[in-house]
């Protein structure tokens, strides 16, 4: 086999890793792909570690055990993050963009790719630990945001439909009622889509009093699937209970709907705590 130098080596691990986040490639894999030792990819992986800290590229990480190796995992600092997430409020802090019933436009935000990437790289870091086997959202504009945490985390995503399809096959349905409206309103998904007893992270663009994701968790339980989670690119001051418990959302909009000059964004308060923390 050809000679590959370490310049070499060290582009093309950066390139596969940062390609697969979260998956966990073994050292032998390397070897055989390099002709390397063992020694000598563990020093390269070294040096990328120290060069991804130094740069804030993400985390490097060394999994130990029978099926350890090495991973890849998008990473922002606290601060990063709550600087991010604070010039998101400012850009949405926009009277104009309060629609009816207390919601808040967010279309032209999440058909930016840089943005949602970054979004979901900051939930995803949330949830990393609890290892979710797949992400969950419901049509349609939660899709981008969902995406973005899936492939941080190297899952597949799954999308709830508000009606089945013939081509998908049989469904599961149930109804919910809707947090906002209190309309009954109906959720399908595709017995193949998921497995039971697997782990779900639900991602969606936007929390009021949480009916939509509470028809979610509900229907995960029709599949025997364990929730782990709940995130949201936006949830509302009000009503200050919601119909679930423990989400976490990057922003929080507060608005008389019959006076948008009410409007204030913040970022959530889990975000400015993990800086003051």
């Amino acid at each position: 086999m050809e000679h590959i130098r370490r310049n070499e080596r060290m582009a093309a691990l950066t390139r596969l890793l940062t390609s697969a986040p979260n998956r966990i490639f073994t050292l032998s894999h390397f070897c055989e792909l390099f002709g390397a030792a063992k020694s000598t990819l563990s020093e390269d992986i070294d040096l990328l570690k120290g060069v991804f800290t130094r740069f804030e590229l993400g985390q490097l990480e060394t999994v130990t055990g029978a099926a350890g190796g090495v991973r890849y995992r998008r990473a922002i600092s606290p601060e990063k993050a709550l600087d991010f997430v604070s010039d998101l409020c400012q850009q949405l802090s926009t009277t104009s963009r309060v629609l009816p019933g207390g919601f808040l436009y967010l279309s032209d935000i999440l058909s930016q790719h840089e943005l949602v990437s970054t979004m979901g790289t900051i939930i995803a870091q949330q949830y990393y630990d609890a290892q979710p086997d797949f992400v969950l959202t419901m049509e349609t504009k939660g899709i981008p945001v969902a995406l973005m945490t899936a492939e941080a985390m190297g899952l597949p995503l799954v999308i709830a439909r508000r009606s089945s399809k013939v081509y998908e096959g049989p469904a599961v349905n149930i109804n919910y009622v809707s947090g906002s409206g209190g309309h009954i309103e109906t959720m399908s998904l595709n017995r193949r889509a998921v497995t039971e007893g697997t782990r779900a992270l639900i991602v969606d663009d936007f929390l009021k009093a949480g009916g939509t994701a509470k028809g979610m968790i509900d229907l995960m339980a029709e599949f025997h699937v364990d929730v782990i989670g709940t995130a949201f690119v936006m949830s509302t001051a009000a009503p200050r209970k919601k119909q679930i418990e423990n989400d976490r959302s990057l922003m929080v909009m507060d608005v008389d709907p019959a006076d948008p000059s009410t409007l204030t964004v913040r970022p959530a308060d889990w975000l400015t705590g993990a800086v003051k923390g």
